[in-house]
């Protein structure tokens, strides 16, 4: 097929009248894109289209983009997703409107996105939503949770139709036949469409509900189940109001809602469900290809044979054949001329009746073969219908049948996999028990160490009063046997005592008896005499005795106490010794075992910190392989971002991988700090993560080239990630971990990133006021330079010069003084021009402000007062040298041109924000022509100059030769030759070096910015 008859089709189905999209158009655009396996051509064709100016124009091709989503080939809708960015701003542009086409086409813009956005979030559906119910369960791939969003999708796709649905009704006035009308239709043949995706879409809805209601609680789907209700609602009534338009009528026919809508708590209303089957004639697909009833389809045009009654009195009125014979002259002869001419009359008045009962009969076949062909069409609707039915039965039955198999197979299934699961819930029991165990064990643990703790805290308390106890146990030990060895000295010295006062009583009792005996021998002698004073004598003695007796048994029962007490001071220190050491041998087991127990947990703490550690680790690789994933992710080629942002994420990853060299140092030095190696490490994961998926958006926003070089390095930004990452979850190698190889991967991008950046943005704003009066000033200054270094040129060649060439040299430094003048004079309007400018709206603020708040306009003005200095100097120089004749009249007429090009842009920069009433303004315009006027003087002395120089340069041949003259002759056409390929090749440097300069002035300018607020 031809691209340029699809080019066309597109146009004459895309236009500006007010009337339905012919169908053979839009088949033609949809064979297109079937023929170029895509829409590149209709985007190409469309985007010439004034869509956001004119609303019928955008209306109408949003009917042929439905069409083409629908019946295209698949790949019109990933081609037009590169286009929803634009279809977005169109629909915000157009919301504004509040009546008319205008919020139809931001209704119908919303539909289309919303359409593209479900068909590449699910690609299992096609884009006319036509589906089986075994392809429906695929799409889900028998997941609870896909079914539940892609019900919510499905919700909103829904939506959006009944709002255009609604949007096209509210906005038709439906008092009057609107269907019958060319703009009635325009809006009506839309809903075509839209009526087609509302039928599968409501089906779908209720097979998706019905399943969701199998598998999750009642409550759970209670939003689902109100939102059906309502659009269940709309939808039904939409349907009814649309099956009664006479438009619909010959084109569709619509399926009728049940009255109630379907019961979902009751899973057997299921089976009750009938979907809602749409049927488009094949002949009448569109009006304009009705059938039109002809009438010499309807009625045979052939004059019927009379009857023979009706000849018989023809004949008797005129006779036969021979008798009316003109040329029978005795047959005339018997009737009268009254007679024919009456006869005449009533034949054709009869003739008349009948051509009249004719017509009547004909118009009366017409209108009847008519409403049987209507009846006919009917007829064949219903049987296309009845047949759709067949089929869609017969097909139900054998799904219900494999479906039955399948059920079949899958109640053996779910028996082996009831019985798997039963084994797995025994041991996921059992594990339950053995984390509970677990647990209790860990609690347990915990609550000992803690319980070691204290018993520690309580035996060194209790070692500490032990050892006082003991301390004191000594002290009281060395008193004891110091009060002991003391008890003993005062025994020993008593029992010395009594000794030696034994002895002396002995010696007394020796002296006694010795003096008893004496006193007996005197006695004997003196007995009479001295008997009384002896038996004194001795009772004294005797009670002495006893004495002494009474006090000996005391002094040895003292000892023998004090012998007891000590003998038991002695046993009670023994046992308090023996008490003690088995004390101590005790707490210095309980110590053992406490450290034991320490070196236990501080083991399982350090398990636990290196395994939260390859947690850690593991998300960041996580983090950094999805991110890596979105790079071919096919939604993420809509995303985009900006040089700046990508600038930022960088440096804020580099910073985080220096904090990660640190952290992993600390680490390594005292691995109990394993918080802050783990906080960093996920920090980490999600920088670098978060500058890989920036880096791949920014290089959708750059040319090819650069896009490519940012793509590579972000893909080995990622490798480089994944490498270190994978060194620090091992043990052994997380020593041997090196981050400078990603550090360069990042700096990489780093300055890729601030090589895309605008330059303009090197500008700080605060500086823009400063700049803009220094570039005046330069200005002026070149301006004033320019003059004065004219001035001296003339006064150069007034004195060297003579004739032809002082004069040509003076006309022309005149016409550059002149220039110069109104150059000075327009860039001094300028600046009035901008004082006035800024004092009118700054208001409060300083100029410096202004300047920074205006920063698009001040950069203008800037660019444009550079262009002007620059203009000045490269035309004093081009003078100087057309002076010395070492230069060229062009190049003195190009800087010409070129200064009046840039005065014209410092115009424009200075009265865009200029009041058109200002007096300024009006001085600024004055000089402007001034300043064209003296460029036009310079041009035309230049050239008169020229022509001025090449007369005096005669050609004189005179004196050549043939052969000198073909030889010159050759020698012009080379030099021709090679001056028009220069020439050719100069247009073309020249072309490159303009798009150049736009696309610098573009950077300098901000116009990037504008297309990534965009994106």
């Amino acid at each position: 097929m031809d691209l340029s008859k699809i080019a066309v089709s597109i146009n004459k189905a895309i236009n500006t009248q007010e009337v339905a999209v012919k169908e053979k158009h839009a088949r033609t655009c949809i064979l297109g894109t079937h023929h170029e396996k895509g829409a590149h051509t209709f985007w190409a064709a469309v985007n010439r289209l004034p869509l956001s100016s004119n609303a019928v124009l955008c209306w109408k091709f949003c009917h042929v983009f439905h069409k083409l989503l629908r019946d295209g080939h698949p790949n019109v809708i990933k081609d037009s997703m590169r286009n929803k960015a634009d279809l977005t701003d169109m629909s915000r542009m157009w919301g504004h409107l509040s009546e008319g086409y205008g919020k139809l086409c931001s209704i119908y813009l919303k539909l289309l996105i919303t359409k593209m956005e479900f068909h590449i979030k699910n690609p299992r559906f096609p884009g006319n939503l036509q589906m089986s119910n075994r392809q429906l369960d695929e799409a889900g791939e028998n997941d609870v949770n896909n079914f539940f969003q892609l019900t919510v999708e499905m919700f909103d796709y829904l939506e959006c139709e009944l709002n255009l649905f609604l949007g096209v009704f509210s906005s038709l006035d439906m008092s009057r036949s609107v269907s019958v009308t060319a703009a009635g239709q325009c809006r009506l043949a839309p809903l075509i469409q839209v009526i087609l995706d509302s039928s599968h879409l409501y089906d779908y809805t209720v097979k998706l509900l019905f399943k969701l209601h199998s598998c999750l609680p009642a409550d759970t789907l209670q939003g689902h189940r109100d939102r059906f209700q309502e659009q269940f609602k709309k939808l039904k009534s939409l349907f009814y109001r649309s099956s009664n338009l006479q438009y619909f009528k010959r084109l569709i026919q619509i399926p009728q809602l049940p009255e109630n809508p379907p019961n979902f708590l009751r899973a057997s209303a299921l089976s009750e469900h009938i979907s809602p089957v749409v049927v488009i004639p094949a002949e009448s697909s569109s009006p304009e290809l009705e059938h039109v009833v002809e009438t010499d389809d309807l009625v045979d045009t052939d004059v019927p044979v009379l009857p023979a009654a009706l000849e018989t009195k023809f004949d008797d009125l005129f006779g036969t054949s021979a008798a009316i014979d003109p040329f029978n002259f005795n047959s005339q002869n018997g009737m009268r001329k009254d007679d024919k001419d009456r006869l005449i009359e009533q034949l054709t008045r009869e003739i008349q009746a009948l051509k009249d009962e004719l017509e009547s009969f004909r118009l009366e076949s017409g209108r009847l073969c008519q409403a049987l062909r209507g009846r006919v069409n009917e007829l064949e609707a219903e049987l296309a219908e009845q047949s759709h039915l067949r089929l869609q039965a017969a097909g139900e039955s054998e799904f219900l049948k494999a479906e039955l198999d399948d059920l079949r197979r899958v109640r053996e299934d779910t028996e082996k996999e009831q019985r798997s699961l039963t084994e797995i819930e025994k041991k996921a029991q059992a594990n339950e028990q053995r984390y509970t165990k677990l647990k209790e064990k860990y609690s347990e643990l915990v609550q000992s160490h803690a319980d070691l703790l204290r018993k520690n805290a309580e035996v060194t308390r209790q070692m500490t009063v032990a050892r006082v106890a003991q301390d004191e146990v000594d002290a009281v030990r060395r008193e004891m046997q110091g009060k002991v060895k003391a008890a003993q000295e005062v025994a020993d010295r008593q029992e010395r005592e009594q000794l030696e006062q034994l002895q002396e009583l002995q010696r007394e009792l020796v002296s006694s008896r010795t003096e008893l005996d004496s006193l007996k021998t005197t006695m004997a002698s003196s007995q009479q005499a001295s008997s009384e004073v002896l038996g004194t004598q001795l009772v004294a003695l005797e009670s002495e005795k006893a004495e002494l007796v009474q006090s000996l048994s005391k002094v040895e029962a003292e000892l023998a106490s004090r012998g007891e007490e000590l003998e038991r001071v002695q046993s009670s220190l023994a046992t308090e010794r023996e008490s003690g050491v088995k004390t101590a041998e005790a707490l210095q087991n309980q110590l053992n075992e406490k450290e034991s127990r320490e070196q236990s947990l501080e083991s399982q703490l350090v398990t636990a910190r290196w395994s939260s550690l390859q947690g850690a680790v593991e998300e960041a690789e996580k983090i950094i392989q999805d991110s890596l994933a979105q790079i071919d992710d096919p939604v993420h080629i809509s995303c985009t971002s900006s040089a700046d942002y990508l600038a930022s994420r960088c440096q804020a990853s580099l910073d985080c991988i220096d904090r990660l060299h640190s952290a992993r140092e600390a680490f390594l030095a005292d691995n109990t700090g394993v918080s802050e190696l783990v906080r960093v490490v996920t920090q980490c994961g999600h920088l670098v993560g978060d500058t890989i998926v920036q880096g791949s958006a920014t290089s959708h926003m750059v040319p090819v080239e650069q896009a490519d070089a940012l793509s590579e390095s972000v893909k080995a930004c990622g490798a480089e990630a994944l490498a270190l990452l994978g060194q620090m979850k091992q043990q052994d190698s997380l020593t041997a971990a090196d981050s400078s190889k990603l550090k360069a991967a990042l700096e990489a991008i780093l300055a890729t990133a601030e090589k895309l950046r605008p330059r303009g943005l090197e500008l700080q704003q605060g500086e823009l006021g400063d700049l803009v009066e220094q570039e005046m000033a330069a200005t002026s200054a070149a301006v004033e330079s320019a003059a004065t270094r004219i001035e001296e040129m003339l006064n150069k060649t007034r004195a060297v010069d003579t004739g032809i060439k002082m004069e040509v040299n003076e006309r022309i430094l005149a016409s550059c003084t002149e220039l110069m003048r109104a150059i000075k004079q327009l860039v001094l309007s300028s600046k009035n021009l901008q004082k006035d400018i800024v004092e009118s709206g700054r208001g409060a603020a300083s100029m410096k402000e202004f300047y920074a708040k205006n920063s698009r306009w001040t950069e203008g003005l800037i660019s444009a007062s550079k262009a002007v200095g620059w203009g000045a100097t490269v035309m004093v120089d081009a003078a100087d040298l057309v002076v010395q004749g070492k230069g060229k009249f062009e190049e003195l007429m190009v800087c010409s041109h070129e200064i009046a090009a840039s005065t014209a842009q410092l115009v424009a920069a200075s009265k865009v924000k200029a009041d058109k009433d200002s007096g300024n303004l009006h001085r600024l315009q004055q000089a402007s022509r001034g300043v064209t006027q003296a460029t036009a003087a310079v041009v035309a002395s230049t050239k008169s100059g020229k022509s001025q120089i090449e007369e005096t340069d005669t050609m004189d041949f005179s004196s050549m030769t043939l052969t000198q003259i073909k030889r010159q002759e050759m020698d012009a056409q080379v030099l021709v030759l090679e001056l028009e390929t220069r020439l050719q090749k100069e247009r073309e440097r020249l072309g490159e070096l303009r798009k150049k300069h736009y696309e610098l002035a573009g950077v300098a300018e901000g116009w990037g910015e504008q297309e990534e607020g965009t994106g």
